[in-house]
């Protein structure tokens, strides 16, 4: 669903609007009166109830923050199901939002995440990340995951793509749900999903989200992930890899799920 569609008659809405409401109205359905006068509603989804989803992950620690690498940019998709046409081992994806500080959760944040498909392909930067247009897949000499020219700058689109991208509502709990593939990997990375955290119209944390090698390396024996040969990155080897990145992931049938606490520092004092 689109968040243009969803708020009918705005034209163009920014993220910033949504933020702002959601702020105002945290853990409940979200109203926004449009351009036109009329109004419009966003409920934040309601994750996995269990009560131990979340056991054992990340804490009040605060979340590394990292680069948001090159090919971000705000896909306009607030959605939990982001696959589209990409195939691969499905993977749930249950995020809690907290601040660091307090350790309480964090309704009415807006959550995105956005990753490569099995191939290593970036949506809306297909020619980028497959190496096209004189840019060479992976991160540029030196690491890091940052495009040449260096900065977190956001990615113009250079396709229509959007698979593999999507943005989700905090509920109550601070809690979000997505629906995706295992990411794939490319050249000097190992595989990670890029997530980032907005409170109040801010963005109050970056981060990325790893797996555990042995789970890596399963799902990369099975098709469309095995047909992209030559990984040359592992976590142990990776420039941004921290231990509290990764992801606790259990089975889920055909699939995987997946958990993390994500601290954020809400109120942007360092802490």
């Amino acid at each position: 669903m689109s968040r243009r569609s969803v708020f009918a008659g705005v034209g163009s809405i920014g993220l910033g609007t949504l933020l702002a409401a959601c702020g105002s109205q945290a853990g409940g359905s979200t109203t926004v009166t449009t351009s036109t006068g009329e109004s419009a509603s966003v409920t934040p989804q309601t994750a996995t109830e269990a009560a131990d989803l979340f056991a054992g992950t990340n804490t009040c620690t605060l979340t590394p923050d990292t680069t948001q690498g090159p090919y971000y940019f705000d896909a306009d998709k607030i959605r939990s199901d982001i696959r589209e046409d990409r195939q691969g081992v499905r993977l749930r994806l249950a995020l809690k939002v907290q601040d660091s500080e307090t350790c309480a959760a964090l309704p009415g944040a807006v959550v995105e995440i956005w990753h490569c498909d099995a191939a290593g392909l970036y949506s809306g930067a297909e020619d980028q990340s497959s190496g096209g247009g004189g840019t060479p897949p992976g991160p540029p000499p030196g690491g890091g995951d940052r495009p040449p020219g260096g900065g977190d700058q956001d990615l113009v689109p250079t396709d229509d793509e959007r698979y593999l991208r999507g943005a989700q509502v905090s509920n109550a709990e601070g809690v979000v749900e997505f629906t995706t593939i295992w990411p794939g990997w490319y050249r000097g990375r190992t595989v990670h999903v890029h997530v980032m955290v907005h409170v109040s119209n801010e963005r109050v944390l970056t981060s990325q989200l790893m797996f555990d090698e042995k789970l890596n390396s399963a799902v990369f024996s099975q098709q469309p992930y095995a047909a992209h040969t030559g990984r040359d990155t592992f976590n142990d080897g990776d420039s941004i890899f921290e231990e509290a990145m990764l992801l606790k992931v259990v089975p889920d049938g055909d699939g995987h799920l997946a958990s993390i606490v994500l601290s954020a520092d809400s109120d942007r004092d360092g802490t």
